[in-house]
């Protein structure tokens, strides 16, 4: 008579738990590399942020003492004839360019692409993979 316990193979046991530990280590991997992913885009996206405001301020900075100096040279001009209607005009002239400024700023800031746009469609892929493979 045979033992039953003998004749039990133990290559299913081993075998499961080699596809699991398969399973766990391909999962930490693809985790790992959608992290480097995650957090290259968050450097890249703070280093781009960075350098837009260092020369949006540069830029705003000059822009606004250029404007300045001009209104100021405008309404000397007019000083002895029509210094108020001068000051009144460059004010319209600095309000017209504030508002076509900020309807410009909205429509960049509306087509800008999501932050992480590149990680959340990587992940995505993945989901769906693992679900067509189950």
């Amino acid at each position: 008579m045979h033992d039953s316990s003998q004749d039990r193979d133990p290559a299913p046991v081993t075998g499961l738990f080699q596809s699991l530990n398969n399973f766990v280590a391909t999962l930490v991997a693809i985790t790992h590399t959608r992290l480097q992913l995650l957090t290259t885009e968050i450097q890249e996206e703070v280093q781009e942020v960075a350098k837009l405001l260092i020369w949006s301020f540069i830029a705003l900075f000059a822009a606004m003492m250029a404007l300045f100096l001009g209104a100021l040279t405008i309404i000397f001009a007019f000083w002895d004839t029509h210094r108020i209607t001068a000051a009144i005009v460059m004010t319209g002239a600095f309000l017209l360019i504030a508002a076509i400024g900020g309807i410009m700023l909205m429509r960049r800031l509306k087509a800008k692409p999501p932050m992480l746009d590149a990680t959340l469609a990587e992940l995505a892929k993945d989901r769906d993979q693992l679900r067509a493979r189950m």
